[in-house]
């Protein structure tokens, strides 16, 4: 497996461990296979079972093919769909542990995977994955045409870590949290405000501490009222994992 190195806005390297071209090629294949339950379904129970195809007859092209649109739309925009509300997985993505990350460490946007999936066409459906399968195995991130040119990676969930190496943060029973619009943080965002945070406060570098803290006003719309950056950032990381545990 090949070692990913993201370097954040704050210019602060996360490693990670690329995602392999096997567990890429896995995970195609499962939500290959869930697509095609799905064909058979609609064709099954809709086209045949219900008699649609036979009424189908006398349409026109347009309002033929139209149709055909709507029923195999759930397979024309399954990735995009997925990736979007699942954050960078698909069904497949998910069970073998691989996850769409940006290059840049932050949670990817629509317009990312919605460039993943543009591209799909020339990686996978033009070529039968042969040009997606050869940029994979030539590049030192594993990226397809699509990932390059969105500035995504995929990236393995499997790792072994400990809590320092999560969102996760000790809290105890009687915590009583301090910001509650922490909940518009991602995952993403808050282990990349953690590790963040971390190399900041032992480099004693007040600079990144700022930034950070600025950046999460943004995001949230916090405002930070103790008046310490060091302890804000804290609270927002135990605040987070307070409301992401009780949900």
């Amino acid at each position: 497996m090949s070692e990913l190195s993201i370097t954040t806005t704050q210019n602060v390297n996360i490693n990670f461990t690329a995602a392999t071209v096997a567990d890429r090629m896995l995970a195609y294949v499962v939500d290959l296979l869930i697509k095609g339950a799905y064909v058979v379904v609609v064709w099954g129970i809709f086209f045949y079972a219900l008699g649609i195809n036979q009424g189908m007859t006398g349409l026109d092209d347009w309002s033929y093919y139209g149709l055909v649109v709507m029923f195999y739309s759930p397979v024309i925009f399954y990735s995009l769909t997925l990736e979007s509300l699942l954050e960078g997985q698909t069904i497949g993505k998910r069970l073998i542990k691989i996850k769409v990350v940006k290059i840049d460490g932050y949670q990817a946007s629509f317009g990312d995977y919605l460039m993943r999936w543009l591209f799909r066409i020339i990686d996978v459906n033009l070529s039968s994955g042969v040009i997606g399968l050869i940029a994979m195995i030539t590049s030192s991130k594993t990226q397809r045409l699509g990932d390059m040119t969105a500035g995504t990676a995929v990236i393995s969930l499997k790792n072994n870590i400990n809590i320092n190496h999560t969102i996760l943060e000790e809290i105890d029973q009687a915590y009583v949290p301090t910001y509650p619009l922490v909940i518009k943080l991602s995952d993403n965002d808050a282990r990349i405000i953690k590790e963040t945070f971390a190399v900041a406060h032992i480099k004693r570098d007040f600079a990144t501490l700022i930034k950070l803290r600025t950046k999460i006003e943004e995001v949230t719309g916090i405002k930070n009222i103790s008046g310490n950056d060091t302890d804000f950032i804290r609270t927002v990381l135990k605040d987070y994992n307070y409301y992401t545990q009780n949900m």
